[in-house]
């Protein structure tokens, strides 16, 4: 469907090449301050044209909004956003008619559909994900402005190129084993301290949005040379969530991270979701890998952050962290050997304007996707609180049943 939450709720709207796309937002809460350029700041941090890393397709993706804020303030009613399309070539697609691209999404959406867009990708083109963003921007100034709430992604991989903190570097002991119990590039504290200390100004210093310059230039070379080659290449995103209150996410089913799965695989061109240690945290024994509690200013934290800031598929309070994996782009510009849609085997030699490597672009719409999923669990988590709020109080519950101080509150 092309509608994600429960109680803040974005459906999207639009395809690649028809004459606008957008979103509507239901659930924002009234009173918020909130202006077109609240919005545009995200929309164009994700635009295309950015560098010669992106594709040369030259939308402004402006914001415009239709519904749902007066004088400047939220009313509580659907906010509808549209930003039209502008730079729009049907033409380069003429070779579709006859060939589903491979890895792309003509032929699926034919065969669920029966019928699919003349041009372009359709909803599978990343252009659907302008009004993912757009609703994000809202979210992220709500989150911010009531709870701290900070989100800050980037580029940690192009290709085999990756951040220094996430090179694998398998531990051998001296007698040759590598069946050992080390995994310490997994958290090390120079990874830490940059999910803690990461800003979006830093992150936007290059434009691979890698905030580690020495590997960024790597990045670039390893982009520029799949765009010469008509090829292109993927990457990962790493993204933290600051802030967060501990209480959020849903059992059984509706875990805070499952919600941040379903989320981040909804983004065109994903593979790939991990959370916290993620795969490299199979490779120690729990009494490595478990997070102890301590005493934070106050309130339980946790020494270690192996879980990501998630147990039980609830937030505990610590810094969230995962990476998506992003694909190489589906179409390139070089000549692939394929078939029809009627089996005939052929040549397809796609034209258009594409991304070689997608992840410098895909940084806002992880953040977006990440403060959509936030909101909607806040909401869900204040309601709960304020419903139980109105039962008169249990006295009659042992000790062990309750918390036995208010701790970090969700809602204020």
């Amino acid at each position: 469907m092309s509608t994600f939450g429960s109680l803040f709720r974005v459906t999207t709207y639009g395809e690649s090449h028809c004459a606008s796309v957008g979103a509507i937002i239901d659930g924002c809460p009234p009173g918020l301050e909130l202006s077109a350029a609240d919005v545009q700041v995200q929309l164009s941090r994700r635009r295309p044209g950015q560098s010669n890393l992106t594709t040369p397709r030259d939308e402004k993706d402006l914001v415009h909004i239709q519904s749902g804020i007066e004088q400047g303030v939220t009313l509580g009613t659907p906010i509808g956003l549209l930003v039209k399309n502008e730079d729009q070539r049907p033409k380069d697609y003429s070779e579709t008619d006859l060939y589903p691209r491979p890895s792309h999404a003509d032929y699926t959406y034919l065969t669920k559909y029966g019928i699919k867009a003349s041009s372009g990708g359709g909803r599978s083109s990343a252009r659907e994900t302008i009004g993912r963003v757009a609703a994000g921007a809202i979210a992220e100034r709500y989150l911010k402005q009531v709870y701290g709430i900070e989100i800050v992604a980037f580029v940690s991989s192009v290709g085999k190129i990756h951040l220094p903190a996430h090179v694998a570097t398998p531990s051998i002991a001296p007698n040759g084993n590598q069946d050992n119990d080390e995994a310490e590039d997994a958290l090390t504290p120079e990874f830490r301290h940059l999910l803690a200390t990461i800003t979006r100004e830093e992150v936007d210093k290059h434009p691979t949005r890698c905030p580690h310059l020495e590997t960024a230039e790597l990045m670039t070379k390893r982009i520029i040379r799949a765009k010469e080659a008509s090829d292109s290449i993927g990457g990962t995103v790493t993204c933290v969530i600051r802030n967060v209150p501990a209480g959020l996410g849903e059992p059984v089913f509706d875990k805070f991270e499952a919600k941040l799965a379903h989320a981040m695989l909804s983004i065109p061109a994903t593979k790939a979701f991990e959370v916290g240690s993620g795969f490299k945290g199979t490779e120690v024994p729990g009494s490595k890998h478990n997070d102890p509690f301590v005493l934070k200013d106050g309130k339980l934290g946790t020494s270690t952050n192996w879980s990501g800031g998630i147990q039980g598929g609830i937030t505990n309070g610590e810094d969230i962290f995962f990476r998506i994996g992003f694909k190489s782009p589906a179409t390139i510009s070089q000549p692939q050997y394929t078939a029809q849609y009627d089996g005939t085997p052929g040549t397809l030699a796609a034209r258009g304007r594409h991304d070689p490597c997608v992840v410098p672009r895909a940084v806002p719409i992880v953040e977006a996707m990440a403060a959509i999923v936030v909101m909607d669990q806040l909401l869900i988590q204040n309601a709960r609180k304020t419903a139980a709020s109105l039962l008169p109080p249990i006295t009659t519950l042992p000790p062990t049943m309750v918390m036995p101080s208010k701790g970090k509150e969700v809602s204020q």
